[in-house]
């Protein structure tokens, strides 16, 4: 797995301590997809049947607390449409210091949502259809978001059996005690995403998917 390069996004928080601005306004941000960022999605994130124009994607920049209690960058795409709620709920979670183990593109685990989401990487935009559908989900539309997901795993019963996303997050699908990084009506996570009007994946009938917040 190739780590993103972070020289300019480290130039830019630099540049900012030196000019008096805070480390916030600056490394906070969103723009339209780099040219080397939509090189790196290109048959991962971004696949060869993808439907969705570039032009309705962003990149956000963002800054997140990590588990060791030491402020890290991330990196997202997202949908235009929910762009800034998305910075505007990553600046929030920051200054309160809630803590997010990894925000890195989901091309960093070559798009696989197994890989990602076993190491607890949150991310948003990847495109795919739902299983057996032609309907595109809400990650591929870039109108989701995963959060601490080793911790807050999707869950559903096929065929009697119990299915669990990612595979290594059994011991977390009991949600009836408490425990570190669990996203529940009480967390902070929750009340800001539903607060901008997202739809809570742990609300769902039919399954579970705590890590997932979603817009229509």
């Amino acid at each position: 797995m190739n780590e993103p390069d972070h020289t300019q996004k480290e130039q830019s928080v630099e540049n900012a301590d030196r000019t008096g601005k805070s480390i916030t306004e600056e490394a906070f941000y969103i723009s339209k997809i780099p040219d080397d960022i939509f090189e790196k999605m290109q048959g991962k994130s971004y696949k060869a049947d993808c439907t969705v124009p570039r032009e309705d994607l962003r990149y956000l920049h963002v800054l997140h607390m990590g588990f060791d209690g030491q402020t890290k960058e991330g990196e997202l795409v997202v949908n235009k449409a929910i762009a800034e709620d998305v910075l505007a709920i990553f600046r929030q979670l920051y200054e309160a210091e809630y803590p997010i183990e990894k925000v890195r593109l989901v091309d960093e685990y070559d798009a696989d949502d197994e890989a990602s989401m076993s190491d607890n990487n949150s991310s948003a935009f990847n495109f795919r259809f739902i299983s057996h559908t032609t309907k595109i989900s809400k990650h591929g539309l870039g109108m989701a978001v995963d959060i601490n997901t080793l911790y807050n795993p999707y869950v559903k019963t096929v065929n009697g059996k119990l299915s669990i996303e990612p595979a290594n997050a059994e011991a977390y699908v009991d949600r009836s005690g408490d425990f570190p990084h669990k996203i529940d009506h009480n967390d902070l996570c929750y009340k800001l995403f539903t607060r901008y009007g997202f739809t809570w994946g742990g609300d769902w009938t039919h399954s579970k998917d705590y890590q997932h917040f979603e817009k229509d």
